[in-house]
């Protein structure tokens, strides 16, 4: 079957290299302008040249078989490795946290910069956005927060839409911070420190190179009240309270960065995947399993073994 995949994280990616595997010819359009998705890298052009910050999910764990064999073939090709600050079975994408998503999408059919708005059904699949001409699709796969999926299946399956619309997830400022100096810091990785869910220094990650650089994340909680809030205002309000927790003088950094994560960690629904076989319509995301990069992989996989 030719199928298109609405989103080219890591359970797009998943469920397109097990498609593949079957014999069937999966394109994937993604709205970003390139690899990575909650696994993304920024990199910032500072006065101490440029600096790369994992401003999304800061690690990785592997328990199920499979995706510690898929772990494992990753670190063999320089993709990831051990980082012992986040605990004995934490990993890091190297020499950015974006690495093994860069490496599957290198293997796969994607269009970026490609927003889909809206699907149609004649017996055949149609995409519909700004720009998109593709043909049509045999089956469509959904690999975007739950958030992001209602509107565009509504029409096809009220029943998956309203699964979806179940699903809320929690939000995360995130904010990067580059420093002349290292701080007089002893760890590597700050918890749960008042508003701050965690401050990781980012350039102490194994196949880092450059100037001291942090990534500060807000909890849910603090995000969620302050979601509309001025981005400059939140800024200062995270450096501050980092500035606070690590219980020492601070100097300024000398280059900073905010982003704001609608849609950081999901609830869980519980399944894996869900398909409808009449249609040929399907979801699969960390949003059905858990808030883990793991999840995604392992709910991609198993919408592919659904179609068959």
């Amino acid at each position: 079957m030719r199928i298109a995949i609405i989103g080219a994280g890591m359970a797009g990616l998943a469920c397109a290299t097990e498609l593949r595997r079957q014999g069937h010819d999966p394109l994937l359009f993604d709205k970003a302008r390139g690899p990575g998705g909650r696994m993304s890298t920024r990199r910032m052009a500072t006065p101490l040249g440029g600096v790369s910050f994992d401003h999304g999910a800061q690690y990785l764990t592997a328990r199920d078989p499979d995706f510690v064999a898929q772990v494992q073939d990753w670190a063999k090709e320089g993709h990831v490795a051990r980082w012992p600050a986040a605990g004995p079975d934490a990993w890091v994408g190297t020499p950015a946290m974006n690495a093994p998503i860069r490496a599957m999408a290198a293997d796969a059919d994607v269009t970026w910069n490609s927003r889909i708005e809206a699907l149609s059904h004649d017996g055949r699949w149609h995409l519909h956005g700004d720009g998109i001409d593709a043909g049509t699709f045999d089956a469509v796969m959904l690999a975007v927060p739950a958030e992001q999926v209602s509107h565009l299946i509504e029409p096809h399956d009220p029943h998956m839409a309203e699964q979806a619309r179940s699903i809320h997830s929690d939000p995360c400022w995130t904010v990067m911070a580059t420093f002349a100096d290292r701080l007089p810091i002893a760890e590597d990785r700050l918890t749960d420190r008042g508003l701050l869910a965690s401050a990781i220094r980012n350039s102490a990650k194994p196949g880092r190179s450059g100037p001291e650089a942090w990534v500060l994340q807000a909890t849910a909680d603090w995000s969620r009240d302050h979601l509309e809030d001025d981005p400059a205002t939140v800024l200062q309000a995270i450096l501050a309270a980092f500035a606070a927790e690590a219980d020492v003088p601070l100097p300024a950094p000398v280059a900073t960065g905010i982003h704001r994560w609608r849609y950081a960690k999901s609830r869980t629904l519980g399944g894996d995947a869900l398909w409808n076989a009449d249609r040929r319509l399907g979801l699969c995301g960390d949003w059905l399993i858990a808030p883990r990069i793991e999840a995604a992989w392992l709910s991609g996989r198993r919408l592919a073994a659904l179609i068959g």
